[in-house]
């Protein structure tokens, strides 16, 4: 989302989440007044969950349901619906043509994914990446906001070291390395949920890491 909203300089760009999801009729009221536009709606499953699952009045379901309905078909808005619970979601939200025209999964990073993830993150940092390909493998089934977090305490450890100069700061592979030991250690399990983390990112043998 963050990159499709980078991109979309000359679109209006309305995001609901959390305490306001309930807001579905003015933030499309906005978006039709400041067209072109975008309305994201984060965690869409909190409010547009199947109905079958919960009997009873579900009106913001059916207010998002009516705005994506409501619209003319020259208007130039777009709806972007997320969720990590896609199987939650109330199968009228694609019943009917022009609610839903597409669906993408985004999986978690492979091992090239991750890698470029990495460059990302590090961005001018200078790092030393000879054991790059250990920590790749080792972080299998994480997320990107994993590998952003790995790169900033990699940097922390960097910049606490005692022989560190007055110069720009430099990452060494013994700093990756033990950024990563420190958040696959059992002790920040809860920070490893959080940041998404898969069951397959486990500390390594506590050899050879000098």
């Amino acid at each position: 989302m963050r990159y499709l909203i980078g991109s979309l300089t000359d679109t209006t760009v309305i995001q609901l989440t959390g305490g306001a999801l309930h807001l579905i009729a003015e933030a499309c009221s906005v978006a039709r007044t400041l067209a072109p536009a975008m309305l994201v709606v984060e965690d869409v499953d909190l409010i547009a969950e199947d109905r079958g699952m919960h009997p009873g009045h579900h009106p913001m379901l059916f207010q998002l349901l009516n705005e994506m309905d409501g619209l003319a078909e020259d208007s130039d808005v777009v709806f972007v619906l997320t969720t990590n619970r896609a199987d939650l979601l109330e199968p009228a939200l694609a019943a009917r043509p022009g609610r839903v025209d597409q669906a993408v999964e985004l999986t978690l990073p492979d091992v090239d994914a991750r890698r470029r993830l990495f460059d990302l993150y590090r961005g001018e940092l200078d790092v030393d990446v000879s054991r790059l390909d250990s920590v790749l493998q080792r972080t299998e089934g994480v997320t990107a906001s994993f590998l952003k977090e790995l790169m900033r305490r990699a940097a922390l450890l960097a910049a606490a070291r005692d022989d560190v100069a007055d110069g720009p700061l430099s990452v060494s592979a013994a700093d990756l390395d033990a950024a990563l030991e420190e958040l696959l250690d059992t002790r920040n399990a809860m920070t490893r949920a959080l940041l998404g983390a898969g069951d397959n990112a486990t500390p390594t043998e506590r050899v050879g890491l000098g």
